[in-house]
């Protein structure tokens, strides 16, 4: 079986033994056996952690999930600083979850949770932040600032949340670079292993702020030049 994996820049071809293995465990495999020099994150290798996530073929997947093919060709995620070969910085894209206010704010007294209201948010919850979402986005192509599809999935988790206190501003802290910029393209869709759909998400966000007040800015200044972009809380 052969794989071409893409090394800052440049392509390296390896041949390995044909395998039921994972992705992960052939590129352990040429590691240890061909080229000690490769470079690859892993972590639980349980499809738990993320930080595994690499591009196939074009496609964003878990290497340790993944089932390798002869021919395969392995590259590092995009729109993510390159550090070696498969290896990528995240913390750029993990700190958009701060911008996003992707945390919970409690009130004093917690309102009971009915089975109902732990589904609404059961799948989002998921969210390993494996990155492969923001791999996928075609919007940072022109918005380095774009928020990001995990951070806003995990934004709505919050504010679907019964529990949550602060929905407002949460709903506050996505207008800009945010749920209005995002093209609802369905890029992040397919590739998320945990099977989240940030742009259902997304546009459960825009319906929220049409409910707060809040509209696509690019639509702000129709009616007669009105501005209904800015609601008061």
């Amino acid at each position: 079986m052969t794989l071409h994996i893409i090394r800052n820049g440049e392509k390296s071809v390896y041949t390995v033994a044909e395998t039921d293995g994972t992705l992960l465990q052939v590129l352990n495999e040429i590691k240890t056996t061909q080229d000690a020099s490769l470079s690859f994150a892993s972590g639980c290798r349980s499809s738990v952690c993320g930080s595994c996530a690499v591009r196939v073929n074009g496609k964003e997947v878990l290497a340790c999930a993944y089932k390798p093919q002869s021919g395969d060709v392995v590259e590092p995620l995009k729109n993510v600083p390159l550090i070696r070969d498969l290896v990528v910085d995240m913390e750029k894209a993990l700190s958009f979850n701060k911008v996003a206010k992707s945390w919970a704010v409690s009130p004093e007294i917690l309102p009971a949770v009915t089975p109902d209201a732990a589904e609404i948010n059961e799948v989002q919850s998921d969210c390993i932040l494996c990155g492969a979402c923001y791999s996928a986005c075609p919007v940072y192509a022109v918005n380095s600032e774009f928020i990001g599809p995990f951070a806003l999935t995990r934004n709505w988790r919050y504010v679907s949340d019964v529990r949550e206190d602060d929905v407002a501003g949460k709903i506050a802290a996505v207008q800009t670079n945010g749920i209005w910029d995002c093209t609802l393209c369905g890029e992040c869709v397919p590739v998320c292993p945990q099977g989240i759909a940030p742009k259902s998400d997304i546009d459960m966000l825009r319906n929220k702020s049409n409910v707060l007040g809040y509209m696509d800015p690019k639509y702000a200044s129709f009616g007669g030049g009105l501005d209904f972009g800015a609601p008061s809380f």
